[in-house]
């Protein structure tokens, strides 16, 4: 059992029996005597990626989510399956575009830091690192002298993502993007 107060972006707890990712969570402090800090947190079913939301005191628990974590590295699609090769084993997990459509404008051969998540030996999902760099193939001309400050303009990534970035970027460029908002974050 896992303590609330004690959890982060990222940990895997098991709600009504189905492992969740913790994606957001936000911490309130009542000023009364006696208030308890109340942890607003944002869950995200790993199997069906529906989201759940809770409210919970920080002494509160959670039961851990029972799963193993295998690192990967995404190897080819073919016909809309994914193939990922197990870095430890080098066997191959195959993964099909409906079960990791979110994660899809993300995965380049490049991508490190993937990992597989199993639990009772059914693979859940993968986990995407943080943040992914992506070469822009199609955006406006880039401005001289338009500041980090200025108007954004749509951008289409290598991978088919698109985002919005500062003026000053120009196609062939490479971008770091954030993995869990689809938002630009700097130049790679």
């Amino acid at each position: 059992m896992a303590r609330v107060c004690d959890l982060k972006r990222g940990s895997i707890v098991e709600i009504n029996g189905d492992p969740h990712v913790l994606e957001d969570v936000n911490i309130s402090t009542p000023t009364a005597r006696g208030g308890n800090s109340l942890y607003r947190m944002r869950f995200r079913n790993i199997a069906t990626k529906q989201k759940v939301d809770k409210t919970c005191k920080g002494d509160d628990s959670m039961p851990d989510g029972s799963f193993e974590r295998k690192d990967v590295q995404f190897s080819y699609e073919n016909q809309g399956a994914y193939v990922f090769m197990n870095t430890g084993d080098y066997s191959e997990i195959t993964l099909f575009k409906d079960d990791i459509a979110e994660e899809i404008p993300y995965i380049t051969e490049e991508l490190e830091g993937i990992q597989v998540l199993i639990s009772d030996e059914r693979v859940l999902g993968i986990e995407l690192p943080p943040t992914a760099d992506l070469e822009i193939t199609e955006t406006g001309p880039s401005m001289k002298g338009a500041s980090a400050t200025a108007r954004n303009k749509p951008a289409t990534l290598s991978t088919g993502l698109i985002v919005h970035v500062p003026e000053y970027l120009a196609t062939g460029e490479v971008i770091r993007v954030d993995t869990r908002t689809g938002k630009f974050l700097s130049r790679a």
